[in-house]
């Protein structure tokens, strides 16, 4: 069955996961010709591209934020508390920076989706800079 998106054929799919699998396993390039190697990342990047996302760093907080989180806590940690959310992130080794924001919700609160806490999650860091701004 084809799919409306897919340009390629499956042999083709094939052949290029045969050829990036070097890169993936080894973390570097796998070519000797510097012309096949892929281009540095440059200064205006985005942040994603070096690591996990927390909630400080990109630019797009709430977007970024929610797919990391729902990376990791997947769908059938919804609904919950923040609680039970800081432990099911702690217990899948999930950064710091992405789980101490958590533990700052309110206790009672409770979210359907990463979405849900993602707003939650810069709403709340949001209003704590700005308090901080006015003391």
């Amino acid at each position: 069955m084809q799919r409306g998106s897919d340009r390629l054929s499956a042999h083709r799919d094939d052949e290029m996961k045969h050829e990036l699998q070097g890169l993936l396993r080894s973390g570097h390039p796998t070519r000797t010709e510097e012309w096949h190697d892929p281009e540095p990342y440059a200064e205006d990047d985005p942040e994603v591209a070096y690591g996990p996302v927390t909630p400080s760093r990109a630019p797009a907080r709430v977007e970024a934020l929610r797919l990391e989180l729902g990376r990791i806590l997947g769908r059938t940690s919804f609904p919950a508390g923040p609680a039970e959310l800081t432990r099911v992130l702690r217990g899948l080794h999930a950064p710091d920076a992405l789980v101490e924001p958590l533990e700052g919700l309110p206790r009672k609160a409770r979210y359907d989706s990463a979405h849900q806490l993602a707003e939650a999650v810069v709403q709340a860091q949001e209003a704590r800079t700005k308090a901080e701004k006015g003391d």
